[in-house]
């Protein structure tokens, strides 16, 4: 059996190395974050383009921080990236599995490519390795890779010999040796990957042995922070679990937000008043579009396939799904009672990515509004500053129809109205007094409660936003705070009338709005 003091002492004086299979948004910060520890780590990808990219210095992806990091270790002699995944594991003591899981259209995980790798290991089993699935994985994951690494190493050490001229000296040398299975669920965040690694909240080890428990130990222990060691099951559950339950604090924030419109309240000094409650915290109370991306919606799907294939009862996640589902719409609703009629007009979006600080467009709320208003005949303006290339994939640019554009301010010209769908901050340091020049109509749709509406509407805009008691959803009653060119008040009853004629200089039209108010 492997001795683990003297495995910790061959990864420390980089005898034995850690390899991590797949370069994607889990895989690349993971390999550089190890690397940047001290630990020699091989980054392992099937795919030959994405290889030479990272190779070359460049990332395939935005995140914050990645590409510094990746100019530095790839200075290093102890970090290396490489197509040949069977040379990466033989050459490897422990095994971090993080290639994609997307989902069928049932809702439950595609567990193809770990199946695969489970395979490639087990043909190149040359002595102990440590499996640590980081890829999201539902309960018994490791169970399946235990028993497939088993299976086919068997297999393989009595298959014909001129299948591989090593091959049962490889699989003797793994039986006599053995392996583990463990997981060690990413809770890496899209926009703070690094951060998150470096400074996690806790990590999770769910391990079978104790030789597993000392090896994940050992190479987090650089990092400080608390590890919880759990049996392999409960590990891979806990991040469904987590997963799902910040799914379902962002739509009970939007359901909340849905009444506060109802009644006239701000959804944003509600969640700041729950979320000082420290039972409750202030973390992903945030109303809005809803969340999207290739996580959150992805890994509820997958609890729910996993509750209801086992008999639970799964329906508050069902709510929580149905109730971000139902976010889009509703936006649109706003965005159509703010302009009434859609088609040919010049609608500017601000926003692409599914959230700030990433280029992910995956499940991105924008996509469903842009490709919405454009099927309804709107003139799209689009700008975001990280997501544009991964955009035109999905949206291509059709001139005179939808035209991605560098700057803010090239998007408003012109706009008769502006739509904010991703929270990025710069958003809210734009010079809106230029912004309101340059549109035809001052009009803003805020999906993200991203801006002080209450200056907005004090400047001459029209703005809506999502739960905030700015306006309510009748297009015949809006409240914008602006200069009043008529005003009267009745002389008896308590009904105060205010018609304001604004005309911007660029249209000619002229828009009326009638504000009613009981006093």
């Amino acid at each position: 059996m492997a001795n683990v003091s003297g495995l910790l002492k061959a990864l420390r004086n980089h005898e034995a190395g850690i390899c991590v299979l797949g370069m994607g948004h889990v895989g690349l910060p993971t390999a550089l974050g190890f690397a940047e520890l001290g630990w020699r780590v091989i980054g392992a990808d099937n795919d030959s383009d994405k290889i030479s990219l990272i190779a070359g210095g460049q990332c395939p992806f935005y995140e914050p921080g990645l590409k510094e990091l990746l100019s530095k270790q790839l200075s290093n002699a102890q970090f290396r990236v490489t197509n040949n995944v069977e040379e990466a594991i033989r050459s490897s003591a422990v095994l971090f599995l993080c290639v994609g899981t997307p989902q069928k259209e049932t809702g439950e995980a595609d567990l193809t490519e770990i199946e695969v790798l489970a395979r490639t290991i087990s043909r190149n089993l040359n002595g102990y390795k440590l499996i640590v699935e980081k890829s999201t994985v539902p309960a018994i994951t490791g169970c399946w890779i235990k028993k497939t690494v088993g299976r086919y190493l068997t297999a393989f050490a009595s298959g014909p010999v001129e299948s591989s001229t090593s091959g049962k000296q490889i699989a003797a040398s793994a039986d006599s040796e053995g392996f583990d299975v463990a997981s060690n669920p990413e809770f890496l965040q899209e926009g703070s990957a690094l951060e998150d690694f470096f400074c996690p909240d806790r990590i999770v080890c769910g391990v079978s042995s104790n030789r597993a428990r000392q090896l994940l130990a050992g190479i987090y222990e650089p990092l400080g922070c608390p590890v919880i060691f759990t049996d392999v099951n409960t590990a891979e559950l806990i991040k469904h679990a987590a997963n799902s339950l910040l799914a379902t604090k962002i739509s009970f924030a939007n359901m909340v937000a849905d009444i506060c419109e109802a009644v006239g309240a701000d959804v944003t000094e509600v969640a700041r008043g729950i979320g000082l409650d420290v039972r409750i915290g202030t973390h992903f109370l945030n109303a809005g579009l809803g969340f999207g991306g290739y996580c959150l919606p992805k890994d509820l799907r997958a609890l729910i396939y996993l509750a209801e294939q086992k008999n639970v009862d799964a329906s508050l996640l069902r709510s929580t799904e149905r109730i971000n589902q139902s976010r889009v719409d509703k936006f649109l609703r706003k965005a159509r009672n703010a302009v009434w009629i859609p088609r040919g007009k010049v609608i500017g979006v601000l926003g692409l990515s599914f959230k700030a600080g990433t280029d992910d467009i995956r499940e991105a709320p924008s996509i469903k509004v842009i490709s919405a208003l454009r099927d309804e005949g709107a003139l799209l303006k689009l700008h975001d500053p990280m997501a544009i290339e991964n955009a035109k994939l999905l949206i291509p640019e059709q001139p005179g129809h939808v035209t991605y554009h560098a700057n803010p301010y090239e998007v408003s010209e012109g706009a008769h109205a502006l739509l904010i769908l991703t929270e990025w901050q710069d958003f809210g340091a734009l010079d809106f007094d230029r912004i309101r020049n340059l549109m035809q109509v001052p009009v803003i749709v805020d999906g993200r409660n991203l801006l002080d509406g209450k200056k907005l509407s004090a400047n001459g805009f029209e703005y809506f936003s999502m739960g905030r008691g700015d306006e309510f959803d009748s297009p015949f009653y809006f409240r914008p705070k602006i200069q009043n060119k008529y005003n009267f008040r009745m002389s008896k009853g308590k009904r105060q009338k205010t018609t304001s004629m604004l005309q911007h200089p660029n249209d000619t039209h002229t828009s009326t709005f009638l504000q009613a108010a009981d006093r």
